[in-house]
């Protein structure tokens, strides 16, 4: 009869104390993951996409703690303002505005960046933020498969059409959002749109390796007059809804599979960051005056980290961005 007792409490034990050592894990890496650099931007301009929620809605809300004046670009121009509003009354800061871009449309990158050119002075810092992940395969309107259109050529279209702003500031920045995903991406400069190769090749992980390729080479275009700074960052595992389609997120395994789905949910709550946590490196590259200077870095956890293999191909980067000026239509 004892043995039969000390099994189910041996267990139990162990399970609280792995619970315990997670959640003091988890304390302190919110601790941790707080930028270190206290810099205000008073005066400066910010563009963050994506800012109505996640990675940057937080990036937007410490920005404007921080007394920039930021604009949140996003697809669903009622969630914008709303955020905005909301950030306005947690900061007090009046400077905070929503403009409405879906990088999934070339057209709307084009109406968003001739809005800023004709009535901004300058541009201090772009975040490129906003993505897709594990979308079901479709094209979007300019004949793009949608991961490639939105976290990638979207991109390139903002960032080119907003150097001259960028140019006008005393110290441009241009920050990717990029993951450490891209590892597992690949790049087929003749096959990146068809259904084929949204099936093999990452769709995700992919167009986040060109974004990290096509800021490599950006950097060699814009570093020589000393104006524009390119950064590349990775945030890290992040509970966003950017993972909403996932299969942990899944409505039939969320019922048929409810004991292991709440098991699974209260790891990833204990493990994964949260947004607020994302974002502190994504504030550091924006701002942090150490990093004044050094373009051409990839970030993680406020550390310039190496460059991966692939992300390392500057042959390979030109040709990315090359391909990327052609699909967009810009000279």
């Amino acid at each position: 009869m004892v043995w039969k007792f000390e099994v189910p409490n041996t267990a139990v034990c162990i399970g609280l104390a792995g619970v315990t050592v997670l959640a003091v894990r988890r304390v302190l890496l919110f601790w941790k993951a707080t930028c270190p650099s206290r810099s205000l931007m008073l005066g400066k301009t910010v563009v963050v996409t994506g800012a109505n929620c996640g990675i940057g809605f937080e990036t937007a809300l410490e920005l404007a703690h921080r007394k920039a004046h930021v604009i949140l670009a996003c697809r669903d121009l009622t969630k914008g303002q709303n955020a905005a509003k909301l950030i306005s009354r947690k900061t007090g800061n009046q400077e905070v505005e929503a403009k409405q871009l879906d990088l999934s449309s070339f057209k709307s990158v084009r109406t968003f960046c001739a809005d800023l050119n004709a009535n901004l002075p300058k541009l201090d810092v772009l975040v490129n933020n906003a993505g897709v992940m594990n979308i079901p395969y479709s094209l979007t309107e300019d004949g793009l498969e949608t991961h490639m259109s939105v976290n990638h050529f979207g991109n390139v279209l903002l960032s080119m059409q907003l150097l001259e702003l960028l140019e006008k500031s005393a110290s441009g920045r241009i920050v990717f959002v990029s993951s450490s995903l891209h590892k597992y991406g690949q790049v087929d400069l003749h096959n990146y749109n068809t259904e084929e190769a949204y099936k093999t090749q990452k769709p995700y992980a992919s167009s986040k390796l060109m974004n990290l390729l096509l800021a490599r080479e950006l950097h060699q275009r814009v570093s020589e007059n000393g104006k524009i700074s390119v950064y590349s960052m990775h945030p890290g595992m992040v509970r966003t809804q950017l993972g909403r389609h996932s299969f942990m997120f899944n409505k039939y395994f969320k019922v048929l599979c409810f004991p292991l789905h709440a098991i699974l949910y209260c790891l990833y709550v204990l493990l994964v960051k949260t947004a607020r946590e994302g974002c502190q490196t994504v504030i550091y590259c924006a701002l942090a005056p150490e990093l004044e200077g050094c373009s051409d870095g990839y970030y993680g956890n406020f550390e310039k980290q190496s460059w991966s293999p692939k992300a390392n191909d500057l042959d390979l980067a030109k040709k990315v961005y090359d391909l990327s000026l052609k699909v967009t239509g810009l000279k």
